[in-house]
């Protein structure tokens, strides 16, 4: 038989409790390239436009070769805009917190505990609805960050409600009231 307390879930080593809630992870990740449909489009249309006059150049035989070729590479560029737009960011949902990473080469991280959260707000146009993604807005009692948007999350309807969940549960577990003026 073991006689480490840790072995032993719920058993006390002198004031530290063993935790018997693990974190649970809801999401983690970026937003998928189809949360970002509206830049998908512009970026095509611009690409499009880009290719387009290349070939009007061309055939005007207008131009050194080279400008021909440098708006052929700037629509393929372009195309890249709304994954790189995707890979900034990127969000880890747990049971305790929220981490809001972001930064394609130098990154910031940011954590929101569930139990700042004061409200939460959930939002999905006709075109999220159609990719299946949507933003959740958290409204918190933190300084640094009282604000913070979760943009494009897949599948958002479940990660919402737990969350709301979840900031009931953490509130109560540490014994948070919310108090009215009044």
């Amino acid at each position: 038989m073991s006689t480490d307390p840790q072995a032993v879930p719920g058993s006390e080593v002198g004031a530290h409790a063993v935790p018997d809630d693990k974190e649970e992870v809801y999401f983690e990740g970026s937003p998928p390239v189809r949360a970002f449909s509206g830049k998908m489009f512009g970026s095509v249309l611009l690409g499009l436009a880009l290719i387009a006059i290349a070939i009007l150049l061309i055939h005007k035989q207008i131009g050194p070769w080279w400008i021909w070729a440098v708006l052929f590479l700037a629509a393929l560029a372009v195309q890249m805009i709304p994954w790189l737009d995707s890979k900034r960011v990127s969000y880890r949902i747990t049971n305790y917190r929220i981490d809001f990473e972001r930064g394609l080469l130098a990154k910031t991280i940011d954590t929101m505990e569930l139990w700042h959260v004061e409200d939460l707000h959930f939002h999905q146009s006709l075109m999220n609805r159609i990719f299946n993604v949507g933003n959740i807005t958290v409204l918190s009692k933190d300084e640094t960050m009282p604000q913070l948007e979760l943009r494009g999350i897949p599948n958002p309807r479940p990660i919402y409600e737990m969350l709301k969940q979840r900031v009931i549960a953490v509130k109560r577990q540490r014994g948070v009231i919310k108090m009215d003026p009044g």
